[in-house]
């Protein structure tokens, strides 16, 4: 059988709108973010749902569980699905990053893939856990089905590129809008 993944991103937040990088600072979503939640869970109220899976953090949590509300099912948690690890740029505009960061942003451009922000992770590295939580579910799932995967851009963009064959360096081609909805077949 074939796993279906609807993956969405979470609602819009605040520094989304600002272009603040948010990597992994737990941040909510806005009210622009809950209502644009709440109408994806009318379009979604219909469709047939084995589970809904999210990341820990508040803003992924909190979209997941207004689209998981329809279908009564539990969101079920899962760290390893977060956004890339910003660290010490987390928080900061792209031009704050480029003013005090300029020499680490000259080495991003050269090798992206294994490029780590101050304090922050790799690509390599986040795809290697966010691989690990996607093949759980696939376990989890080995039936088939219809699954919920709510997470963030730069996460999900990654699941598009290993599953759909795609060049790694072209993920942040594949970087979805807040609250579209993906689907991978797995």
């Amino acid at each position: 059988m074939n796993l279906t993944l609807l993956c969405i991103r979470h609602g819009q937040t605040d520094w989304n709108v600002e272009g603040r990088y948010c990597g992994q600072t737990d941040i909510s979503i806005n009210e622009a973010g809950r209502k644009a939640a709440e109408r994806l869970a009318q379009e979604l109220s219909t469709e047939q749902l084995d589970a809904v899976y999210a990341s820990d953090l508040q803003r992924a949590a909190e979209t997941a569980r207004i689209l998981a509300r329809p279908h009564g099912l539990e969101v079920q948690i899962d760290a390893r699905l977060r956004e890339l690890d910003q660290g010490k740029w987390e928080g900061l505009l792209f031009s704050e990053i480029k003013d005090v960061y300029s020499e680490e942003l000259a080495n991003r451009k050269l090798d992206p893939l294994s490029f780590r922000a101050p304090d922050g992770e790799t690509v390599q590295e986040m795809l290697e856990r966010v691989t690990e939580a996607i093949e759980e579910i696939r376990r989890r799932h080995q039936a088939g089905g219809r699954v919920l995967v709510v997470a963030h851009g730069f996460t999900l963009a990654l699941v598009r590129v290993r599953y759909m064959g795609i060049e790694l360096a072209r993920a942040w081609d594949y970087v979805p809008p807040n609250t579209e909805v993906v689907e991978i077949h797995l």
